[in-house]
């Protein structure tokens, strides 16, 4: 790779990511250095690539934005992040972890379901309403995964 600065689409073909990704990492701090040129014009230096797909890697294990942003400012400062980057994915491999057994507990508990529901089909005469949805407010599971997702979608405002 040479050391010419590099356009925003340069920069987005040779990454994966759009213009409009390049642009908000920037605006969020983690793209230092970006110049412009006498006609307003983004300029990258050639690490920004490299720059990028370390950001996008550390997005596919778990690490939010936010993250990126404080390893990367202790790493701009000379600083090594290492033991902190190694927490984090720690943290995330054990929400993972979490978030499996949560799965395999929902799955476990559909395929009773399914079962149940295949009685009552053929318990019930042709044409004849099951009420099968109306079932799965019994299930502790899938009322527990309701609730999360709710708190989720409130946690997240």
């Amino acid at each position: 790779m040479t050391t010419a600065a590099r356009g925003p689409r340069d920069v987005a073909r040779a990454t994966g990511i759009s213009t409009d990704t390049l642009r908000h990492y920037e605006k969020q701090g983690l793209l230092p250095g970006v110049t412009r040129t006498a006609a307003g014009y983004r300029q990258y230096s050639a690490a920004t690539v490299e720059r990028v797909l370390l950001i996008q890697r550390a997005l596919v294990v778990g690490f939010s934005l936010a993250d990126v942003r404080r390893v990367l400012a202790v790493r701009d400062k000379g600083g090594a992040p290492c033991v902190g980057v190694r927490a984090l994915v720690g943290e995330r491999l054990e929400r993972l972890n979490h978030r499996i057994d949560e799965l395999q507990t929902l799955r476990d508990e559909l395929q009773s379901l399914l079962a149940d529901w295949d009685t009552r089909l053929a318990e019930s005469a042709k044409g004849e309403r099951a009420h099968l949805l109306e079932t799965l407010g019994k299930s502790a599971v899938v009322e527990g995964a309701r609730r999360r997702r709710r708190a989720d979608r409130v946690g997240s405002r």
